[in-house]
């Protein structure tokens, strides 16, 4: 088990935001987690980043997610459009939590780098600078640079925002490949139902600060996920 969390509440200045939250996942999972604005997903991903500790309950974490072993992506991780550094240097930078004060990348982050990128389907860009590139290549750079980080766990906040549904699609299935082939734990935070039902193979859903964890076919199967999903078709499947 990577992550087992029990009943926990997360919250600010001694006001909870989250409250009974249990949910777990294990290696290879791929959790997609749902739910409207408001709903308590940000907070969550704060507690599963560590950045939050529990009000109660509890959030525990395998040995080998208690260094920097979990690979993240916000939404906010776009580098700005004039960013000088070079691709490689940018997936390189994904090696820096793991590097301590050493000043130089060692042959196994290099190795690891060259890794990602192929993986990513970048590796003819490494030396092209990244402000050149297009927003779905920008997009693989920066997900190559959170697996680089970690080939254990990666957490992203709306990895597709903003890109076209041909690039979108693109990025899911880079995605459930690197699930399937490296057996890498995702937590994907989405409001993309559709996708959410072909690639998880597990949901947890926000709602009003409380979570409902299952699998994708437990969940879909129930009065709750029927409500929801027919609620996001209604509007477009995208909320």
């Amino acid at each position: 088990m990577l992550i087992n969390c029990h009943n926990a509440a997360f919250g600010y200045e001694g006001k909870a935001v989250v409250r009974d939250l249990s949910f777990s996942v294990k290696a290879g999972d791929y959790l997609w987690v749902i739910g409207e604005n408001g709903s308590g997903k940000t907070t969550l991903i704060l507690g599963i980043l560590k950045l939050l500790s529990p009000m109660s309950g509890s959030i525990e974490f395998s040995k080998e997610l208690n260094g920097n072993g979990i690979g993240y992506l916000s939404q906010q991780s776009v580098l700005k459009k004039d960013f000088p550094a070079g691709v490689d240097e940018v997936v390189l930078s994904g090696n820096l939590n793991n590097m301590g004060l050493r000043p130089f990348y060692s042959t196994r982050e290099k190795a690891r780098a060259h890794e990602a990128m192929e993986r990513l389907g970048i590796k003819d860009l490494g030396k092209k600078c990244y402000r050149e590139l297009s927003g779905g290549q920008q997009r693989r750079v920066l997900l190559a640079r959170a697996f680089c980080s970690s080939q254990t766990l990666l957490v992203l906040d709306e990895p597709a925002a903003g890109l076209d549904p041909k690039i979108t699609a693109e990025v899911y299935e880079l995605l459930k490949t690197l699930n399937n082939e490296t057996g890498i734990s995702i937590i994907m935070v989405s409001h993309d139902t559709r996708n959410a039902k072909q690639y998880a193979n597990n949901i947890l859903h926000m709602e009003h600060g409380r979570g409902f964890f299952d699998s994708t076919a437990a969940y879909l199967g129930s009065e709750r996920g029927k409500k929801y999903f027919g609620h996001a078709a209604n509007k477009g499947d995208q909320q």
